[in-house]
């Protein structure tokens, strides 16, 4: 008998070649494929929800793996699951019996990402490599009114990587909202599915409305233009949070 297994996963991405295996440089998902097959003492391949770029993190990244025993004790496999992992900043911190037809990516309903601005003088200790550290006041008023420019279906052309590998530029983002504690600037965006580097090129384009290099309304001139050029730089990867997939 095969037995289907979801799997939830924090990680933090700085010093990862992103989440998929590749040829060269260290992957989470090659380093969790690695410490599951000594826990369950087989090869286990895992699928994962989605990619997350080099440096990326994740607080509620979903994956699943199939294999040919029944996990009776999760907590004892997950504690053995955590000792392979200790080296590593990865943890998976659930584990739940799904049917056999669920699948981490193509079941998925939505995703929701999140990215963390730290704007103040002083350089980040605490939050390091978790943060995007801005030292320039940013208009927080006029930012969250460029955010919602980005609501709804659009042609997101504009805000994907030349790399990009998705058939269609077409998303719907379903919530897109920020708010403000402190120092922080948390910026969460929903989607069935993001285009690569679409939340960090959003991000970028919201720092220069907060910068007041543009108006809040260029936003919306930028999705209609479809053309990369006309985009901010991206910000990078290291305040940005793949925080949980809904199915």
């Amino acid at each position: 008998m095969i037995f289907n297994y979801q799997i939830i996963i924090e990680y933090l991405g700085t010093g990862f070649a992103g989440w998929q295996i590749q040829k060269k440089g260290k992957t989470v998902q090659g380093i969790l494929e690695k410490a599951i097959s000594k826990a369950l003492k087989s090869k286990i391949k895992i699928i994962g929800s989605g990619r997350t770029d080099t440096g990326v993190n994740a607080s509620g990244q979903s994956a699943n793996f199939y294999c040919n025993q029944k996990i009776k004790n999760s907590f004892k496999f997950l504690s053995s699951l955590n000792f392979f992992l200790k080296k590593y900043p990865i943890s998976v911190i659930n584990i739940k019996l799904r049917s056999s037809n669920f699948h981490a990516r193509h079941s998925a309903k939505k995703r929701q990402y999140q990215y963390v601005i730290l704007n103040r003088l002083a350089k980040p200790s605490i939050d390091k490599n978790k943060v995007w550290f801005v030292v320039k006041k940013l208009d927080f008023i006029k930012m969250k009114k460029a955010i919602s420019f980005f609501r709804g279906t659009h042609n997101f052309s504009a805000f994907r990587a030349s790399s990009c590998s998705a058939k269609s530029p077409i998303r719907k983002i379903s919530y897109a909202n920020m708010k403000k504690k402190n120092d922080k600037i948390f910026i969460n965006f929903e989607s069935k599915s993001f285009l690569q580097k679409q939340v960090r090129s959003m991000v970028g384009c919201l720092k220069y409305v907060g910068e007041k290099k543009w108006n809040p309304s260029q936003i919306k001139k930028i999705i209609k233009s479809k053309k990369r050029k006309n985009c901010a730089p991206p910000a990078p990867p290291e305040g940005l949070f793949l925080k949980k997939v809904f199915y």
